[in-house]
């Protein structure tokens, strides 16, 4: 019996509980599904692609990580809505968030955009974003240890550096979308705190190796997976940058 007592405790401890990652591919959101499998998480992956999703199944579960694939679009709320229902029905109660998912283009300038579609910036970011932490906050409020991860884009910084770059990429709308969820991830932390739901941004400055827009310089997707997992043991501070070496 007291055998038994032992292996269901370190079963317990090991189980950390369910994280959803949005906006799933190869990068980011991998490594850092790798780092949170490791310690325990059962990882539903979340994203548009159907055979990207397939891929990182595969990829985790050869690491003998737990993985299910859930396609849905995150710029739709009703089908943000209906993918966590899925995954609560089928994996369990929900303890973290991984929020990767953003509008890549729509609006390049912002001089050229017709005001009323303006809000093709935030649909993803903002939008869906917080639809999801609207579907899962009961979930949270339930878990100990429950957090909510967001990764963001340097674009949106209040600096004149990151304005001229976004223009000149003509990324207006991926620096408005940045700006915007940055703050949405601020208001969410000071309401969510006196829940003990801890809510954290990782803003990465330059690119990020096995993306199209490398350097040779990028950030390592393992680099910012640890930091995820530093901020999640911590729960001390809300906002971190990663900068890539030669971008400031």
């Amino acid at each position: 019996m007291h055998l038994l007592f032992i292996e269901y405790k370190l079963e317990v401890e090991t189980f950390m509980g369910v994280m959803i990652i949005f906006g799933y591919g190869p990068g980011i959101s991998q490594a850092t599904a790798e780092r949170f499998g490791r310690e325990g998480y059962s990882l539903a992956l979340v994203g548009r692609s159907a055979d990207r999703l397939a891929d990182g199944v595969a990829h985790l579960k050869a690491l003998s990580l737990e993985a299910t694939a859930y396609v849905s679009d995150a710029s739709k709320p009703s089908e943000v809505r209906s993918t966590v229902e899925v995954i609560r029905n089928e994996l369990g109660s929900i303890s973290a968030v991984l929020w990767t998912a953003f509008r890549s283009g729509g609006v390049t300038n912002v001089l050229s955009t017709i005001p009323e579609d303006i809000e093709r910036a935030f649909d993803v970011g903002i939008r869906g974003l917080l639809t999801c932490v609207q579907e899962v906050l009961e979930d949270l409020k339930s878990n100990p240890g429950a957090a909510i991860f967001v990764a963001n884009g340097a674009f949106g910084e209040h600096t004149s550096q990151a304005d001229q770059f976004s223009t000149f990429l003509g990324a207006d709308g991926v620096a408005l979308e940045n700006a915007a969820k940055s703050k949405l991830v601020g208001i969410l932390a000071e309401r969510l705190r006196e829940f003990h739901v801890y809510v954290g941004e990782v803003t990465i400055v330059g690119s990020v190796k096995g993306t199209a827009t490398s350097t040779q310089t990028a950030i390592a997707p393992s680099e910012i997976a640890e930091t995820f997992w530093s901020l999640a043991q911590a729960r001390d501070t809300t906002r971190t940058r990663i900068v890539e070496l030669g971008f400031e």
